[in-house]
């Protein structure tokens, strides 16, 4: 049961993601570089619009996200929570940024779990620490799926 802390669904779509054990194990991982424990994790993979319908509900934002995660953590210590992605958003970025598509996949699903840990990235500063993070972490990646 240790290992499946951290789970994967789809809405609105087909998705199946492959190596869900070792990316369990990577996520796991990072957080806890972070000095956190890991809670439980959901992934929900969607369309645009499913996503665009959460980001319009809850955050009272009328755009298009790759990402939203929602914070389910009791303690400070223990990361849980929600973390919603767009396949579409991310097939487009991955065109738009000239990545691959599960390279731009574990960026943001390592993103999210981020949010969850409490960065943000409404700033430039907050951004530029975001994105260090994650790329440190993608650098970690190929140690788990190799």
């Amino acid at each position: 049961m240790e290992n499946k802390k951290i789970f994967f669904f789809s809405e609105e779509i087909n998705f199946l993601l492959r190596r869900k054990n070792k990316l369990r194990n990577w996520i796991k991982a990072c957080i806890l570089s972070e000095g956190r424990d890991t809670g439980f994790i959901n992934y929900i993979y969607c369309s645009d619009e499913y996503l665009k319908d959460i980001n319009i509900k809850y955050l009272k934002i009328e755009n298009y996200t790759d990402v939203i995660a929602f914070d389910n953590s009791d303690s400070p210590k223990q990361i849980s929570g929600d973390i919603y992605i767009s396949i579409g958003r991310i097939k487009e970025n991955s065109r738009e940024f000239e990545t691959s598509f599960y390279h731009e996949l574990y960026r943001v699903m390592i993103h999210g779990i981020l949010h969850l840990i409490g960065y943000k990235d409404k700033t430039k500063k907050d951004a530029d620490l975001m994105r260090k993070k994650e790329d440190y972490y993608l650098s970690l990646l190929p140690n788990f799926i190799s």
